[in-house]
């Protein structure tokens, strides 16, 4: 999602929650054409400029941020149930098989970005500690002379219990991280993880960070996806992936038209008696139409640097996973 002019950047590090007030500000080009008189055509083409769309609405770019803002803001406490109803449960699946292609290893260093509620987080986590838990016995049962104190030793090292692996959860929306956050200590996760509050298309994070970057039905958020594309690509580090599930143009005609009714006359009903909020779920049905096909979106991320770059349709087409490597 784009960010207001100004935002707060908030971390949870284990030890309690820091901030640190930060610019954003928002780039634009401007150009003229003939036959207009100067003042008039750099006003003119200011505008077409700063133009963009929040669902089928126009709008304008700075607008657009605050408008998605309010809609995850309004969402955040009903955004679990609402993706198990709107996706029969489907979206669990989904995010499973993200993870599959991801094959992270103990010791990964995960981006998630616009990740607020931890789907995809809670599953890294489990995914690297079950491959450390199967390294840990395979070593143990090498050393055949340890005593059960120095095996159950092993075993209870907490920090260690992930291999050395951790993830980053970035989400500009402090209600969703909120979510996410209340989710974590629920469940029990708490080594490995961390909460920042951040923009997608201004990261704020080093150079060369992460091993992989992920983002889960979030980029057709984004004000400038290509901005945040190269925002990617910067914080990767050399040989790093990227990877993103988005839903997709689904190409077969009949899938189609059953895909737009479900999505146009079901989907908002569902936020309506569910969420109480017909509003925000139709533009989130909006927006997965405004999305770049697949192969237009491969491109924007060839663009921003990537390569080996690949997508792999899911269920028909209604989603996808697009993948590519940084050199």
């Amino acid at each position: 999602m784009a960010a207001p002019r100004s935002c707060a950047l908030w971390s949870y590090c284990g030890r309690g929650w820091s901030w640190a007030m930060r610019g954003c500000q928002l780039l634009g080009l401007r150009s003229s054409w003939p036959g207009a008189p100067l003042s008039a055509r750099l006003l003119s083409q200011e505008k077409r400029a700063t133009e963009t769309h929040f669902g089928f609405e126009t709008v304008s770019e700075e607008e657009k941020g605050g408008k998605v803002y309010q809609v995850f803001e309004s969402v955040a406490k009903k955004y679990d149930v609402m993706n198990d109803m709107m996706s029969l449960g489907i979206h669990r699946v989904w995010k499973d098989l993200l993870l599959w292609k991801m094959r992270p290893l103990p010791g990964t260093q995960l981006l998630d970005v616009a990740g607020g509620t931890g789907d995809i987080a809670f599953r890294f986590l489990n995914y690297v500690q079950s491959q450390h838990q199967r390294k840990q016995k395979r070593q143990l049962r090498a050393q055949q002379n340890l005593s059960w104190e120095e095996i159950a030793k092993e075993y209870q090292n907490e920090e260690d219990s992930l291999g050395g692996s951790r993830v980053v959860v970035c989400d500009i929306n402090k209600e969703m991280l909120k979510v996410g956050k209340q989710k974590a200590l629920a469940q029990g996760y708490r080594a490995g993880l961390a909460w920042v509050l951040g923009d997608a298309e201004e990261l704020p994070f080093d150079d060369d960070k992460f091993d992989i970057y992920t983002i889960a039905f979030g980029i057709r958020n984004v004000t400038h996806i290509d901005q945040a594309l190269q925002e990617a690509h910067r914080v990767l580090k050399p040989g790093g992936r990227f990877l993103c599930l988005e839903f997709s143009q689904v190409n077969n005609p009949l899938i189609s038209r059953l895909y737009d009714l479900y999505s146009f006359q079901v989907i908002p009903v569902l936020g309506e008696v569910i969420a109480g909020d017909w509003k925000s779920y139709q533009y989130l049905v909006e927006s997965i139409r405004r999305f770049p096909s697949q192969e237009e979106f491969k491109e924007m991320i060839e663009d921003a640097g990537f390569h080996k770059v690949t997508y792999e349709s899911l269920t028909s087409g209604i989603v996808a996973i697009h993948s590519g490597f940084k050199l």
